[in-house]
């Protein structure tokens, strides 16, 4: 799978699989459960992973390098815990992406990247979308 499959959908937690586009929505598949559901384009926003970039000092870097990173020194330096401090996360991820822009970047995303590298890692889904995304 690559990023571009896998979508956040505003209003719902976790990452979803977009299974197939609407005119009013998309159809979405849950990844655990592999149920699927409509979800509303009136009532909810799609971003697809593919089309995140994380703020830089110079321009951004895309999703799938941060999570390579991420994976890369998953041994040494294991993300930490969401609900750790605000210096401990700026620090985290100064180490994981040392050129981000500490202005444009807040906490929050910085929380959605942590959790979202986990719930793709803890699923085996993150080799698969990252090394896609990399030959493309």
């Amino acid at each position: 799978m690559k990023l571009e499959d896998f979508v956040a959908v505003s209003g719902l937690p976790g990452l979803f699989r977009m299974v197939a586009n609407r005119s009013n929505g998309l159809i979405v598949e849950d990844l655990d459960s592999g149920k699927r559901r409509f979800a509303s384009a009136r009532k909810h926003q799609f971003t697809p992973l593919a089309s995140i970039g994380i703020y830089t000092d110079d321009d951004t870097a895309e999703l799938s390098t941060v999570f390579q990173n991420m994976k890369d020194q998953l041994e040494t330096n294991p993300p930490v815990p969401t609900n750790s401090s605000s210096d401990d996360l700026a620090d985290y991820f100064a180490s994981i992406l040392p050129e981000y822009d500490r202005d444009r970047v807040h906490n929050s995303d910085i929380k959605k990247v942590i959790k979202w590298f986990n719930f793709l890692h803890s699923r085996d889904l993150l080799l698969a979308a990252v090394a896609t995304d990399e030959e493309e």
